[in-house]
């Protein structure tokens, strides 16, 4: 076997294929594997910037490497820098020249027409993909404290309650989509799943509310380092929540 013969192995290492009103949506997404030889080099996250439009990435707050090994840096790498880019570039594509042009991306996914694949896709992929990366951080997990832990106790009864009914619904989710916890129209906490790049604020929603956490079970958000388990994947991401900024998710969310 020649030295280079496996010098770079593109993994397509996920297809999903759905559709919708008869129009398919495919996502495949080729991550370059380094050979025995290669070191895995990597730009830092300030470096990821989106083209000019309405809208740009999120600042990761932390380093690519900052929550191994729960998500290796090469996990949040491919998942900040490629698919979080492509759904911000995406996005502004989709919606120049339109009137969701100058809203605010709550706006935007409200108000946009949810049988328009294109945007709805890119705006719920750049929505659920910034509150993501601002709800998960480095010496995280734990539990939450003061309002919103008065609040899980009051409206799931515990927080280990709260945790197995949340991590329930990851394990049951029909290939890709999102995990959230929202604040729903009644003030009350609730938690709820949707498809694909849809979220709670969607017209579409068959649970709406402003969401305050959001878990991606895309299987780009944890093949390379769970492959098929997605379970540890789910118990992983527990310990890397921040819940200081879901708690001030929770205080902007009643406040309104």
């Amino acid at each position: 076997m020649k030295k280079h013969f496996f010098k770079v192995i593109y993994v397509a290492f996920f297809f999903i294929l759905f559709s919708c009103n008869k129009k398919k949506l495919t996502e495949v997404v080729e991550v370059p594997l380094p050979s025995a030889e290669e070191k895995i080099t990597m730009g830092i996250p300030d470096d990821v910037k989106a083209n000019d439009g309405s809208f740009q990435l999120e600042k990761l707050a932390f380093g690519y490497d900052a929550l191994a090994p729960n998500l290796s840096a090469i996990t949040l790498e491919n998942h900040y820098s490629k698919h979080y880019l492509s759904y911000t570039n995406k996005l502004n594509e989709a919606i120049a020249g339109t009137n969701l042009e100058n809203g605010t991306i709550e706006e935007v996914v409200s108000q946009l027409d949810t049988s328009n694949e294109e945007q709805k896709n890119n705006a719920g992929g750049y929505y659920n993909h910034s509150l993501y990366f601002k709800c998960i951080g480095p010496k995280a997990g734990g539990q939450p404290k003061d309002s919103l832990a008065t609040a899980i106790d009051k409206d799931f009864e515990s927080f280990d309650n709260f945790t197995t009914q949340f991590k329930g619904e990851a394990t049951k989710v029909f290939g890709s989509g999102w995990v959230w916890l929202i604040v729903d129209r009644s003030g009350k906490l609730q938690i709820t799943s949707t498809a694909n790049q849809d979220n709670p604020l969607m017209r579409n929603a068959k649970v709406q509310g402003k969401p305050i956490l959001a878990l991606d079970v895309w299987e780009h958000a944890y093949y390379l380092d769970y492959q098929y388990k997605r379970k540890n994947y789910i118990d992983a991401f527990f310990n890397v929540i921040n819940w200081r900024k879901v708690e001030e998710n929770y205080e902007e969310a009643i406040s309104k």
